[in-house]
């Protein structure tokens, strides 16, 4: 049996992905299995909720080899080096596994988050190539490579575009990309960035970069990353790698599920906006009553997933509120019955799939996107935090598949910075009426129609990305 060792981050955005493409890889060659080492954050983020949650498949394990928790809690004394001290803890119960695993099978190589580059040491030890798997677009990794040659070959100083009007010509951009959308963590000269860039450089020792995007969607970014004359490994565009399982969190209250469902039934096709802010999306009271204003005023029917904010200076997951009447609008749940409801946490592809869904109110991350171009929701962009802003300005500047709400609002979801400005029930509203616009002039509306059947014909036998994932396998048969 060939082996394959993958190590993703323990987020959901991260994990989600990478384990959908690892079932990918065992669906098209039986010869091969999976061992996915599961490093536990000090958080669990509903990564334990997630995994019980998933149908068991041959050939495919879940090996837990997180620290203990006191050890994990330690390392979150220092915040900048947090996640790389982390990953780092996990090399010697990586290495053990491995060892323990090549005495039965043999290990073809690691496929790793792009995070947890520091494990390409261990695969060097074992004499077995390594590849990255990029869970996010290609426009984002064209410009991580970019400034890692700026920061550490032209030993540039970035922090200049923080709060920047400037517009920068990018190689994996089309448009002048503001700079007010890049990712802060990009920017800025703590620790952490430096940590990330190192991590970023790594990447040229790797064997590939698999993404998870298609040619047909990125096909600019693909083509220029493509002519770079940076040494980039080989690249596999492999998606839309979309998990189609149902959410661990719900486990505890189907009752939820079914209640919205049923309603979401009575609803007319592409008649209902879906607002949906990630794993880690939240608003504090005031942004609340923008948002109800607006989906009052707008006259849209709304499926609403609502959510606690953290206490301030607290890194949680936010919670269900046990009445939403102490942060909604007086009165708005009975002026909006029949025509809104209001959930906690959001079966997200359950409801994206349905056909009454005519819009999507999205933070913008990157599997979100891909799940609503897979069943043709168009989408209005409010981004949060990390590549989110990049990702908003990507879908509606450069590609044309969505409306804006905001594309540059920031909040810190460590919760250290809450002073965010406030998105405005007008702004709000104005998103929401372009995005729910049915007519044949809605050309967002139209291209995303015409995105989702690419993006079905890329996964097909014979489409781009089924294509490249072929070669993925013939290359790593190769390469060891």
């Amino acid at each position: 049996m060939k082996e394959l060792i993958f190590i993703p981050l323990a987020g959901l955005g991260h994990l989600v992905s990478a384990i959908e493409f690892a079932k990918q890889i065992l669906n098209r060659d039986e010869k091969f299995s999976i061992s996915v080492l599961i490093m536990k954050l000090p958080l669990d983020y509903g990564v334990q909720n997630f995994i019980q949650s998933l149908t068991s498949q041959p050939r495919l394990t879940f090996i837990d080899i997180s620290l203990d928790e006191k050890t994990s809690s330690g390392l979150l004394n220092n915040h900048e080096t947090f996640l790389y001290d982390f990953i780092d803890g996990h090399k010697s119960i990586v290495r053990e596994y491995v060892h323990n695993i090549c005495k039965t099978s043999s290990c073809y190589g690691f496929i790793l988050d792009m995070f947890c580059t520091s494990m390409i040491d261990i695969a060097n030890e074992f004499h077995v190539p390594s590849y990255i798997y990029f869970a996010s677009n290609t426009a984002f990794l064209g410009l991580c490579l970019h400034f890692e040659t700026l920061r550490n070959d032209q030993h540039l100083d970035m922090s200049k575009y923080i709060n920047s009007n400037e517009a920068l010509s990018l190689p994996t951009f089309k448009n002048l990309c503001p700079a007010k959308v890049l990712p802060k963590h990009l920017l800025d000269s703590r620790l952490a960035s430096t940590l990330f860039f190192d991590g970023i450089r790594r990447f040229k020792e790797t064997k590939g970069i698999i993404i998870n995007t298609f040619f047909e969607l990125e096909s600019f970014s693909l083509q220029a990353l493509s002519d770079s004359n940076k040494m980039v490994p080989k690249i596999y565009p492999v998606g839309p790698v979309v998990s189609f399982e149902r959410s661990g969190h719900f486990r505890n209250n189907p009752s939820e599920i079914e209640s919205t469902i049923k309603w979401l039934d009575d609803q007319q096709d592409s008649s209902v906006v879906f607002l949906c802010f990630g794993s880690m999306g939240s608003f504090e009271a005031e942004q609340i009553n923008e948002i109800a204003t607006a989906l009052e005023h707008c006259g849209h029917r709304f499926l609403w997933s609502l959510r606690k904010y953290p206490p301030k200076g607290k890194i949680d997951i936010p919670k269900s509120y046990n009445n939403y009447e102490e942060v909604l609008p007086k009165g708005f749940l009975e002026r909006t019955k029949g025509f809104g409801k209001i959930i906690g946490w959001a079966p997200q592809v359950t409801i994206l799939s349905h056909p009454s869904i005519g819009g999507f109110v999205s933070h913008c991350g990157w599997n979100s996107i891909l799940e609503s171009l897979h069943f043709g929701v168009p989408i209005a962009t409010w981004p949060l935090y990390a590549e989110q802003q990049m990702n908003a300005f990507l879908l509606v500047k450069e590609l044309g598949l969505g409306e804006e709400i905001k594309m540059d609002y920031v909040v810190d979801f460590e919760g250290k910075n809450n002073q965010v400005d406030i998105v405005s029930a007008q702004e709000i509203e104005s998103g929401l009426l372009r995005l729910m616009v049915k007519s044949e002039e809605n050309e967002v509306r139209k291209k995303v129609k015409e995105m989702k059947e690419k993006s079905r014909v890329a996964m097909e036998d014979g489409g781009s990305s089924y294509n490249s994932l072929g070669l993925l396998i013939k290359d790593v048969i190769t390469n060891i």
